[in-house]
């Protein structure tokens, strides 16, 4: 685990290649999972997914609003669990709207979609493998299937 928590200054290795948005939204993930025990061999390839993940669906206001506001700060308070209740969720796939969907149980948005259902199930098992989290597919008519 990380004893000191990470900022604009400071920041895994791995962060410095990400956009300068998504870097910020990164570390104040990482800084969040480190404060409710996640050690940084997990915190950090989730909180790079995770980053991501919100970059693409962020609307341009959400991008704006995030780049122009606070830095994160080692001393931030980082009590809120509330994102800590998704990432030990299934990852699902299913299909919706013509299309193959990869979500997170509970998840407002799916991660992302596809045309066929195997490069969704790939999809899948990459963000399950980053949560330790199981991949629950199920078939074009809507009957679960058994984790793969």
């Amino acid at each position: 685990m990380n004893d000191v928590p990470w900022d604009m200054n400071d920041y895994p290795d791995s962060f410095k290649n990400l956009d300068h948005v998504v870097r910020k939204k990164a570390i104040d993930i990482a800084n969040a999972l480190e404060a409710n025990g996640y050690d940084d061999n997990r915190a950090i390839p989730i909180a790079t997914e995770q980053a991501k993940e919100w970059a693409e669906n962020a609307s341009e206001d959400e991008l704006q609003s995030f780049k122009h506001g606070p830095a994160p700060k080692k001393d931030d308070d980082h009590d809120d669990s509330s994102n800590e209740e998704l990432l030990n969720n299934d990852v699902l796939v299913y299909y919706e709207e013509d299309q193959w969907v990869v979500r997170t149980k509970e998840a407002k948005r799916p991660d992302s979609t596809y045309d066929n259902k195997s490069d969704a199930v790939e999809r899948a098992k990459e963000i399950a493998e980053n949560k330790e989290s199981n991949v629950i597919p199920y078939t074009k008519d809507g009957d679960q299937q058994s984790s793969k």
